[in-house]
């Protein structure tokens, strides 16, 4: 009955108006998520744990770009591990955990969102730089590529602090069993909203999309010009491949967040007052989240066009699994099955 009362309680709060306008009711979102969580956190789990264990045991580390794929996965994973606690959150409309793991949990979703989008620029910058220009990659050592993913950590994870700031559970009547969607976005001054809004967008989806693009456009400029460098036509493809597979991941799931972010922003300062905006955005947001977590099971496709060398330990470590389940099999075959060519010759 509390957690009931908690549920009625905030979406009296989420009902708000704005001038004559009234914002929608917001119930379907709990439905939403819960059923979106559910669906990718089996693949989520899986495919990452495969993929790390892959790339951290059986290929070497100066193989392309093969650390911003395991910090990738790393990132997956976190907010994968997170997912069960959301689950619960989202089917039971309460919260147990306290305000510390919830405001935990929120960081590890955008943690997730913008070191994803960094890692998957740099492998398609790599690609681009490495097969277009394949005498730097000889020079290139491999702690470039730790250095940069320090880089990225430190900075995005210190961006990704203002996130749980914004969306803080101390709200009115000191309601401490709500997390999530049911937060309230703390009111600040319109230039502050600006500022935040812009350095978000420029630098977590304007400039990195700008670079996929690009590198997407040079690398089928490349492969329609006469074979002139020392790479096959065949390794181009493959790189080409990878390279627009980053593009869709970040396509399908980042760029729908980012078109709504601006607005979204604005309709909770209430700079937004037209009533089909506002309902239009408010109902948009939760969707363009779940696309932002399905980042987790289409991210492993990059590591699988990434690298032949991936490929092969999958398949080969895939065909190990199959032939000892064969195996064992055989070994419980019963003795009374075996038909032996003579009374001389064992089963």
């Amino acid at each position: 009955e509390h957690a009931t009362d908690n549920y009625s309680n905030v979406f009296c709060m989420s009902n708000r108006s704005s001038g004559n306008c009234t914002d929608p009711d917001m119930k379907f979102q709990f439905s939403l998520y819960a059923a979106t969580y559910i669906i990718i956190f089996i693949p989520g789990l899986l495919a990452n744990s495969i993929a790390l264990w892959i790339l951290c045991r059986f290929i070497s580390k100066k193989s392309k770009a093969i650390i911003f794929m395991i910090n990738l996965a790393v990132a997956d994973l976190a907010h994968v591990l997170s997912l069960p606690l959301r689950m619960f959150y989202y089917l039971n409309h309460t919260w147990p955990f306290g305000s510390s793991f919830c405001q935990l949990c929120f960081y590890l979703k955008y943690l997730n969102m913008y070191a994803s989008i960094c890692f998957l620029t740099c492998i398609s910058m790599q690609r681009y730089l490495f097969l277009l220009h394949p005498f730097k990659a000889k020079d290139w050592k491999c702690r470039y590529d730790i250095g940069i993913s320090v880089v990225i950590w430190i900075f995005v994870g210190a961006a990704c602090l203002t996130v749980p700031i914004f969306r803080s559970p101390a709200l009115p009547n000191n309601n401490r069993h709500i997390c999530f969607a049911d937060l309230e976005v703390k009111q600040i001054t319109t230039g502050a909203a600006v500022t935040l809004v812009t350095i978000a967008e420029l630098s977590g989806f304007v400039i990195p999309i700008c670079i996929i693009a690009y590198c997407t456009w040079k690398m089928r400029a490349s492969l329609q010009e006469f074979q002139t460098s020392l790479q096959p036509t065949s390794e181009k493809k493959r790189a080409l491949r990878m390279i627009l597979t980053c593009a869709a991941v970040f396509f399908i799931c980042f760029t729908p967040y980012h078109i709504n972010f601006p607005l979204f922003m604005m309709v909770k300062q209430n700079v937004i007052t037209n009533c089909s905006i506002r309902r239009s955005t408010l109902h948009f947001h939760p969707v363009s989240l779940c696309l932002a977590s399905l980042n987790c099971c289409l991210d492993p496709i990059v590591y699988y066009f990434m690298t032949s060398e991936f490929q092969d330990q999958l398949l080969r470590h895939g065909g190990a699994a199959h032939r000892s389940d064969l195996t064992d099999r055989e070994r419980r075959l019963p003795m009374s099955l075996c038909t032996a060519p003579s009374p001389t010759e064992p089963c």
